[in-house]
């Protein structure tokens, strides 16, 4: 198994009544609950209330064997997979090693607007945000302590909207008494999306529900809005300049280096515009009846 998120370790807790050895590869110890990242971010959760040792979860299960390293690259006609320090040869394989961020061609504006998709990008956007209700605090300048109420967040999909309510319920709710000198409540929070809808991955109807949401909560939502350029004071969009203290992506994901590092012989399996790995539909690579991607790095046509 490379990868030991919901979908290496599901597949391996299926096997623990077959006679077979699995080995979990990961580049982190611990399995990560994602979907409650932005609470780590928003200071609601500490990162060990949704993080836990694979190690731990398997110590039950005996036919399991974990190893801390970052796979390389597969050699399907070789059937290896190369890890930083060696390599593993493997009779089935399951590729379950998800997907990280994408700003589509403009790696410059990830310094300025980090994503979340690790203990340590929650951790970097929670002291970002704090931080910037400490300067506000003592920000004489009301256009600088303008910017610095501002937060923005790009991409109004499940990590967005989530994301854009916890930074509202923070300023309006948890911290207004903490501070002396701003009003936290007076924070602006703006969700900026391309697409004509919020959550434009599901339905309508949900998309008219969570705009409606979001709206109650004094949210400022953009839509139908393109990010042109991102600096460490804000963001240019189709539709004019947000001077921003705090800049969140949310915007997009595309597959790990590992899709694109499976190689047969001089080949390597089709993948999609994100870099996914098309599959079967019973998940095996094409050709490849003994190679399963699993999660969020499979793809179907």
């Amino acid at each position: 198994m490379v990868g030991g998120g919901f979908g290496g370790l599901h597949a391996a807790r299926k096997l623990a009544n077959v006679d077979c050895d699995v080995l979990i590869v990961d580049r982190k110890n611990h399995h990560l609950f994602q979907p409650l990242l932005y609470q780590v971010a928003t200071a609601a959760l500490s990162p060990s209330d949704i993080a836990t040792p694979i190690r731990g979860i398997f110590t039950r299960q005996r036919n399991v064997e974990v190893t801390l390293a970052d796979a390389r690259d597969v050699r399907l006609d070789e059937r290896t997979v190369r890890l930083g320090d060696g390599v593993v040869e493997w009779d089935r394989l399951v590729l379950a090693a998800g997907v990280t961020h994408t700003w589509f061609g403009n790696a410059g504006w990830a310094p300025h607007a980090p994503g979340l998709k690790t203990l340590d990008d929650a951790l970097e956007l929670r002291r970002r945000i704090l931080i910037a209700f400490e300067k506000a605090e003592f920000e004489d300048d009301p256009t600088l302590r303008a910017s610095l109420l501002t937060f923005v967040v790009v991409g109004a999909g499940p990590t967005g909207v989530e994301m854009v309510g916890a930074l509202r319920e923070i300023a309006a709710r948890t911290i207004p008494r903490d501070f002396r000198r701003v009003d936290t409540r007076a924070a602006q929070v703006i969700l900026v999306e391309g697409a004509d809808r919020v959550l434009p991955g599901m339905s309508p109807t949900s998309s008219t529900n969570a705009l409606e949401a979001l709206q109650g909560m004094s949210i400022e939502v953009e839509l139908n809005t393109r990010v042109t350029d991102v600096d460490g004071s804000g963001i240019n969009t189709s539709q004019g300049r947000i001077e921003a203290g705090t800049v969140i992506w949310a915007a997009g994901v595309k597959a790990v280096p590992i899709a694109s590092q499976l190689y047969d012989g001089d080949h390597s399996p089709e993948r999609d515009g994100q870099g996914r790995i098309i599959t079967e539909p019973d998940c095996s690579i094409p050709g490849h009846p003994d190679v399963f991607v699993v999660g969020d790095l499979a793809a179907r046509e």
